[in-house]
């Protein structure tokens, strides 16, 4: 059999699902294991977008869509933009894609030439440089602060000729921070001075305590350079949905409906009238969600600095980012052999010497863990 490709050969398979995997195979054996290893809410998706959906495929909406997404959808974020995120959006400047994840990929494909390099924040998610890498996009990383994890003038170093776009994560997994208004300036600055794209990944905008999100999009200059991402996975409880979308100035909307239109497409028909009716119907469940979310975190941050940690700043979405200050892969592993909780070494994010714990679990399970963590 002839070399499969270099390229792809080239990338490390995903750590958190990697993680992930190990702890169910556990489970299957019969033992029993708390997962805080993935990002997924415990909840169940709310009745009245279930209901959308079936009544879409009762009524035979089961064939094909326009590429960029059904109109009520897109007219739907445009509004929701426009209305919660600071700046203007118009349907055609919205392409729903299947999850967040495929709209970064896509945008990234739509964005980079052979050589581009895509300056990326750490602690970042696990997959902004493979998918640059498989976009034909070179990664460069710039370590925030440890301390309070924003943006300094460091940054200005870290930007070079080749450098076509930085990655914007806020809330941020893994860790939890909000990028303050310092932060986003600097990076909007950097961004027209040089003329960069921001890729704004804002899939946790919902799940947020005390802090105000905000899109880079909304300041001055850069609506029409920033591609903002978000979904439904996080705020709606609609990971298995597989729906996000991207909202960015024409033509790199244009660009990225082709990528879909000769690889998925367009996402799945019926999903996205349950979309429209999370983003046109009540809210009180986001809400209820992000409350439980926080309680939640009220517990995990100070029972994680009893035991003698320290943690980033927890200000938004289901993070508790902890730093054990040594071999994370090691404390990883043993914390999933000797006690049974399954955590994602901070390796995986660009710090070493970091763990992520997801608190996207019950109460229950979360002071069980603890316990656990606490024995070994």
């Amino acid at each position: 059999m002839r070399g499969l490709s270099e390229k792809i050969a080239g990338i490390p398979p995903s750590a958190t699902i990697e993680i992930s995997n190990a702890a169910k195979r556990m489970a299957q054996e019969g033992i029993d294991v708390i997962s805080l290893s993935i990002g997924e809410p415990d909840f169940d998706t709310p009745a009245h977008i279930k209901d959308a959906c079936i009544d879409a495929l009762r009524r035979g909406e089961t064939h094909y869509a326009p590429s960029a997404g059904i109109p009520e959808l897109t007219g739907a974020i445009a509004e929701k933009i426009t209305r919660e995120n600071g700046f203007s959006a118009k349907p055609d400047e919205v392409i729903v894609t299947c999850g967040a994840k495929d709209a970064i990929y896509e945008a990234m494909e739509a964005v980079l030439n052979p050589g581009d390099e895509v300056l990326i924040l750490d602690p970042s998610w696990v997959s902004y440089e493979p998918c640059a890498r498989i976009a034909g996009g070179l990664a460069r990383h710039h370590a925030l602060s440890p301390e309070t994890f924003q943006v300094d003038d460091t940054l200005l170093e870290a930007v070079g000729p080749r450098i076509r776009m930085i990655v914007v994560n806020s809330p941020s997994n893994p860790s939890g921070a909000v990028l303050n208004a310092d932060s986003l300036r600097l990076i909007a600055d950097i961004c027209r001075d040089n003329d960069i794209f921001a890729l704004s990944d804002e899939i946790y905008e919902k799940l947020v305590y005390g802090k105000t999100p905000v899109s880079i999009a909304s300041l001055p200059g850069m609506a029409e350079r920033t591609i903002t991402i978000n979904g439904f996975s996080k705020a709606y409880a609609m990971t298995g949905w597989r729906l996000g979308y991207a909202v960015a100035p024409r033509p790199v909307i244009r660009q990225m409906e082709k990528v879909q239109q000769h690889t998925i497409s367009h996402p799945t028909t019926f999903a996205m009238f349950g979309a429209v009716a999370a983003l046109e119907g009540p809210q009180d469940c986001v809400e209820s969600m992000r409350r439980e979310f926080e309680r939640r975190r009220d517990y995990i941050i100070p029972a994680l600095c009893d035991l003698g940690y320290t943690t980033a700043p927890a200000d938004g979405a289901f993070y508790a980012y902890v730093n054990v200050g040594g071999d994370d892969m090691a404390i990883a592993r043993s914390w999933l052999h000797d006690a049974h909780v399954a955590v994602t070494p901070g390796t995986a994010f660009c710090t070493p010497g970091w763990l992520r714990l997801s608190y996207a679990t019950s109460m229950e399970n979360l002071m069980e863990a603890v316990g656990r963590i606490a024995r070994v």
